[in-house]
């Protein structure tokens, strides 16, 4: 017949001296503990660490499949990117050079005039350098009918070089014929300002890249003090 253990009998101070069954018993409990100690204090831990890193690659992998898509069409988008600068560039050359551009004023004018529109005011203003073009503002106070004004806008058109005119702040308005000799009953007025443009030459290109490229410099270098 087996021996019962009596637990009251046993002495945790003295375990050497347990019956041999005991000692069995306590070791296998103790191993058990251990075991699930241990799954607790690292398994568990890294299982989790193991769900993180899957996530991760996941993400990384779709982060690279979408990277890879985007290397297979990056030689055409190229392509794509010089033709698209030199269509720019050939309507650039389009519009009016800086040495056509005082012809150019003049010839707006003539033509609202040619046109029947009053020009009560004709007043170019100073021109801004952008990137890869200048805009040259026109403050203008016109007086006409609809059809002259339709008149102006189609010759305007229709002159020899490109001409981009664009309208800011402009006001249109019956005018008061006690306002101006040359008003009559009917007319309207035109006033603000419009805007035309011209492109840069190679030189004036170059001054600007050089501008940029020093603009660029001193903002990295005041960056780099703070």
């Amino acid at each position: 017949m087996s021996q019962k253990i009596n637990l009251k009998e046993l002495d945790f101070n003295n375990i050497g001296n347990w019956p041999q069954k005991a000692k069995i018993v306590f070791c296998a409990l103790l191993a058990i503990v251990i075991v699930v100690v241990s799954w607790f204090a690292l398994i568990s831990g890294k299982r989790d660490e193991l769900e993180t890193l899957e996530r991760k690659e996941v993400s990384l992998r779709a982060d690279f499949e979408k990277e890879q898509g985007r290397a297979v069409n990056l030689e055409p988008l190229k392509q794509q990117l010089a033709q698209m600068e030199q269509v720019l560039q050939q309507m650039l050359r389009q519009l009016p050079s800086k040495t056509e551009m005082p012809d150019l004023i003049i010839d707006i004018s003539q033509t609202a005039l040619s046109s029947g529109l009053n020009n009560e005011l004709f007043q170019p203003g100073e021109e801004m350098t952008k990137e890869f073009y200048a805009e040259k503002p026109i403050a203008l106070r016109m007086v006409g009918s609809y059809h002259q004004f339709g008149a102006f806008v189609s010759g305007v058109a229709s002159l020899p070089r490109v001409v981009i005119l664009t309208m800011h702040d402009i006001n249109l308005k019956p005018k008061d014929p006690k306002t101006g000799i040359t008003a009559r009953t009917g007319a309207l007025e035109l006033s603000g300002t419009v805007k035309t443009y011209r492109y840069l030459d190679d030189v004036e290109m170059e001054a600007q890249e050089k501008a940029a490229a020093a603009a660029a410099a001193s903002a990295k270098k005041s960056g780099g003090k703070k």
